[in-house]
């Protein structure tokens, strides 16, 4: 392999001549062998529509040769393709602020414009990675502002596989609207549902988070760039954060602007903690249903088996003919992970001291697989398990009329302590409440269907 000589303020090093990174990559590759992860190839993708964009604004503002600016449009542009995804190599966990990732990115356009001019890679003299491809910005807005790019895209991308779900499950209420059941608090039998009532519950917790996540989206897109080092603005045209977000919605079609606090937007990265909170309420809705349709699809034979869940594959190594809840079961682990990423950016966001929270690459990482495991997880959730669950009626009738708290529904009619007496016996016999009703005398079957119809869960409504 062949090497070239770079140097930069702490001397010399010998950088593979086939690498587009540069000496601060190199440094940056070696001094954090940690993970052997970077953080999302997403991100590197959002610095360099940055990168474009910054680029487009400093030559408007007549800071930046149109020839350099060319070959940094286009050098972004490769990068967008994935051509040079290989080139990136900072592991996630790196200095503070992300300046490794940063740089790795400034450096690998500053390599791809000079080879477009007809120069070598390292012949910074042609395009340089800190005075033309990072002219007037600083890592310290780059890197939350590419997380800021990342987040409005996944959300974007979740939008509609909830949207998708939560019709699903409000088909689900509809298909299931006459279907009685005994409801349960505490895990004890409490008064009758219809398990379409549960479902459009599980569709209005959705629907709420939907509607959270509408909301974040839109307060996520106030740009700092440009606000350099601590949000002053220091070295930067006073046009040019405005001229950068116009060009990054050309780029990626957010409706981008300037945010009016710079300062405390350097300081306080309690934005991507209002997105992750939105993303552990999401997870803590879904959570629920899961829940939900694991217990009361238990079974077959000594469980609750209320539900019938589509099977997908064997449950087990060892015991024949087991079917598992697994696509549910994989939920719930994607909704455990969620609170876990969460806990990380409420610590990352805590983390502001001075004019400077430095935990972007913590939460960018974190973020961002939250926002991907909850999209493809729900995705895979809806379509393999929720879409194709069944009713078993025979179950839910037998439950529906043994249930204890059937009776709550008959005390105006035969009286608190006749209902009680009716419990007890039910319980001791094994006969059902509408049937020990009818044998004491003390309603007619006309009556009682009549009161244990369908309408009796919404007696009110």
């Amino acid at each position: 392999m062949e090497f070239r000589t770079e140097k930069d303020a702490l001397g010399e090093k010998q950088v593979p001549c086939e690498a587009y990174y540069g000496i601060h990559s190199l440094r940056g590759f070696e001094n954090f062998q940690i993970s052997g992860k970077t953080l999302p190839i997403e991100m590197f993708h959002a610095i360099a529509e940055i990168k474009i964009a910054c680029a487009k604004a400093n030559t408007e503002l007549g800071l930046l040769d149109e020839k350099i600016c060319s070959v940094i449009v286009k050098a972004g542009e490769d990068v967008l393709k994935g051509d040079f995804d290989k080139e990136f190599v900072i592991d996630a966990y790196q200095a503070g602020a992300g300046t490794p990732t940063h740089m790795n990115v400034n450096e690998v356009m500053a390599n791809i414009g000079i080879e477009k001019l007809g120069g070598i890679k390292g012949e910074y003299k042609i395009v340089h990675p800190n005075d033309h491809v990072n002219m007037g910005q600083s890592t310290n807005n780059v890197i939350p502002g590419a997380l800021l790019v990342v987040s409005a895209k996944k959300i974007e991308k979740l939008l509609p596989v909830l949207d998708k779900f939560y019709n699903v499950l409000m088909q689900k209420g509809d298909e299931f609207k006459d279907v009685l059941k005994s409801g349960r608090t505490h895990m004890q039998d409490a008064v009758p549902i219809t398990i379409g009532q549960e479902f459009e519950a599980y569709g209005a917790s959705i629907r709420r988070s939907i509607d959270d996540l509408k909301f974040v989206g839109e307060n996520i897109l106030e740009l700092n760039v440009g606000k350099n080092a601590i949000g002053t603005g220091i070295n930067t045209h006073p046009e040019f954060t405005l001229k950068t977000c116009e060009y990054l919605k050309e780029i990626n079609g957010f409706e981008w602007r300037v945010n009016p606090d710079a300062i405390y937007g350097t300081q306080y990265h309690t934005i991507f903690l209002k997105v992750s909170n939105a993303l552990r309420m999401l997870a803590v809705n879904v959570n629920k249903i899961v829940s939900d349709l694991i217990i009361l699809s238990s079974g077959p034979r000594t469980g609750i088996n209320e539900l019938i869940l589509p099977p997908v594959e064997p449950g087990s190594s060892i015991m024949p003919g087991k079917v598992n809840p697994n696509v549910a079961e994989m939920m719930k682990m994607i909704c455990f992970q969620v609170f876990g990423n969460d806990t990380v950016i409420n610590f990352a966001a805590n983390a502001g001291q001075l004019e400077l929270n430095y935990m972007a690459p913590l939460e960018s990482k974190n973020l961002i697989e939250s926002l991907d495991i909850l999209t493809n997880g729900i995705k895979t959730f809806d379509e393999i398990c929720v879409s194709g669950i069944k009713v078993n009626e025979k179950v839910n009738r037998f439950n529906f009329e043994n249930s204890a708290g059937l009776a709550t529904l008959l005390n105006p009619y035969i009286g608190y302590d006749n209902a009680a007496e009716i419990v007890n016996e039910s319980l001791e016999s094994g006969k059902s409440i509408p049937e020990l009703v009818i044998e004491k005398g003390l309603m007619d079957k006309e009556k009682l269907d009549k009161i244990l119809s369908e309408n009796v869960t919404k007696p009110n409504m």
